[in-house]
């Protein structure tokens, strides 16, 4: 027996499972939730936070009856929060510590594995349409067809990008950009300034809070080069908190891809996918 919704609006999973299942008891909800008997468009869902869309399908099924097979509990790793989802799509909410995708040393642990094993067997393809830093956590997209990918990458200059980092000491100004080259140097450690081998690199920036010690800044990138953010704000002074290669080393790298938009591949339509500031960078920034 299965107990279904369509989302009437945007927000997180819990604040909906309450508003469109009033007869189910809040501690049921979650004791659901753990058991991996909900599900978001055919996904199953483990976080009360997790972002829903408008128009999501949302289903709450009975022990041992959950319609998508649990593949996420194998080697690949747990479930990723999903962002978004559709027959072209899939965004999820990386967490840091996770490469995006395989390199010639890991296969299974990684963001790709994971997603595709969270998908019903026989419609796990995915395409990798860009990748971020192990240590960054924040939306990461994917494609569910070749041509979706294509589409989307043939504009990706355009794909406006917005991430947030917890930075070392304060800015002066109130925002700024940082428009310097940069260069790979043999150790792969990324350097600003002029080289045979550099490209253009622009990065803009605000500062959203302040503290004695640290400051946190809203960054949008007009290119994406490798470290561009890490290495730019190294530069003008102020490091992101946890950089053990261009700051100080920390319990975590203090970058977060808070923010993709981007036009849908199919429709047109404008889509933003949006990973919430995660509450350790809040912590982080609140730290005395």
């Amino acid at each position: 027996m299965a107990d279904h919704c369509t989302a009437a609006r945007a927000g997180s999973l819990f604040e909906l499972l309450t508003t469109h299942f009033p007869s189910w008891g809040r501690n049921t909800l979650r004791e659901r939730l753990r058991a991996g008997c909900i599900e978001v468009d055919g996904v199953v869902a483990l976080r009360q936070d997790q972002p829903v869309a408008a128009g999501a399908r949302i289903e709450i099924r009975a022990r041992g009856q959950s319609a998508t097979p649990l593949r996420h509990r194998g080697p690949s790793g747990p479930a990723l929060p999903v962002l978004h989802q559709d027959d072209d799509l899939l965004a999820v909410d990386k967490p840091p510590g996770l490469l995006s995708v395989s390199t010639d040393d890991e296969h299974e642990r990684t963001a790709l594995a994971r997603a595709r094993g969270m998908l019903p067997q026989g419609h796990s393809d995915l395409w990798p349409v860009h990748r971020l830093d192990r240590e960054t956590s924040g939306v990461l997209l994917f494609a569910r067809t070749r041509d979706a990918r294509d589409r989307v990458q043939a504009v990706w200059p355009t794909v406006r990008k917005r991430y947030v980092a917890v930075v070392a000491g304060c800015p002066r100004e109130d925002e700024g950009t940082v428009n310097a080259p940069l260069w790979e140097d043999q150790n792969l450690r990324v350097r600003v300034g002029d080289n045979p081998g550099s490209k253009p690199a622009r990065t803009h920036w605000r500062v959203v809070q302040r503290r004695p010690d640290r400051s946190l800044l809203e960054v949008d990138l007009d290119t994406g080069r490798k470290h561009q953010i890490r290495a730019h704000l190294a530069h003008l002074g102020h490091p992101v908190l946890g950089d053990d290669r261009y700051g100080d080393p920390g319990p975590r790298l203090c970058l977060h891809a808070l923010q993709l938009s981007l036009m849908h591949p199919r429709t047109g339509a404008p889509l933003v996918l949006v990973a919430p500031l995660p509450r350790a960078l809040a912590q982080v920034l609140e730290a005395k």
